[in-house]
């Protein structure tokens, strides 16, 4: 129930369907796969509930999160467990798959730290694109602490590689690749506040930009 405590009712129950989704197409490895989003919940629902202090003084904090965020972090995943399901199992793009499934979460993760810790360090934010101070919590602005911690979040979800007996080094490509997503989705948080896209449309990019990333790195 803990992971649930940073989602508001329609989220909750949201969350759930898009569980059972993965689960079911996740085949042998439903479960594993379950497991990933779920760790991803909880350390979210953690660095959330860090320096609430701070974060209601300077209006960032958001005790409660809906459907929309519920969406843009699940849809992901969910589509490359469905294309995981349609390939089937045995397919040789199957191993990358999972591991391209982790590095979308590690991706959302990154970026979840980023934010919700970033706001608690020292120094003041820069835009990503100009290098220009901007305030705390604004889009597109990021630290070097912020940066660090969303290579630690990505780390975390990286680990799980462990548990399905791929390679130690895919922790480190994996936690990259989360970092460069979260980046991603700073840039797309640039452009979100000059009029275009929304903080959900950037985690979703955050999302894709991880993913492709592992699969250009395992594949090509």
């Amino acid at each position: 129930m803990v992971t649930f405590l940073t989602l508001d009712e329609k989220a909750a129950v949201l969350a759930l369907v898009i569980g059972a989704l993965i689960l079911y197409f996740g085949g042998a490895y439903g479960l594993f796969f379950l497991a990933v989003i779920f760790f991803f919940l909880a350390l979210s629902a953690f660095v959330t509930n860090i320096g609430i202090g701070m974060k209601k003084r300077i209006k960032v904090y958001e005790s409660k999160r809906g459907w929309k965020n519920v969406v843009a972090n699940g849809i992901v995943p969910l589509i490359i467990v469905m294309i995981y399901w349609y390939v089937g199992s045995s397919s040789p793009y199957s191993v990358a798959l999972i591991t391209v499934y982790i590095a979308s979460v590690a991706g959302t993760t990154a970026d979840k730290f980023a934010s919700e810790l970033g706001v608690l360090g020292r120094e003041n934010p820069v835009s990503i694109m100009t290098l220009k101070p901007v305030k705390k919590g604004v889009s597109g602005g990021i630290t070097l602490f912020g940066t660090a911690s969303s290579f630690v979040g990505a780390m975390l979800i990286g680990l799980s590689v462990l548990a399905i007996g791929l390679p130690m080094n895919y922790i480190v490509i994996i936690a990259v690749a989360g970092l460069i997503g979260s980046l991603v989705d700073s840039v797309a948080g640039h452009f979100e506040e000059h009029g275009f896209g929304s903080k959900y449309s950037s985690n979703v990019l955050c999302a894709i930009a991880a993913a492709v990333i592992v699969y250009v790195i395992i594949v090509l």
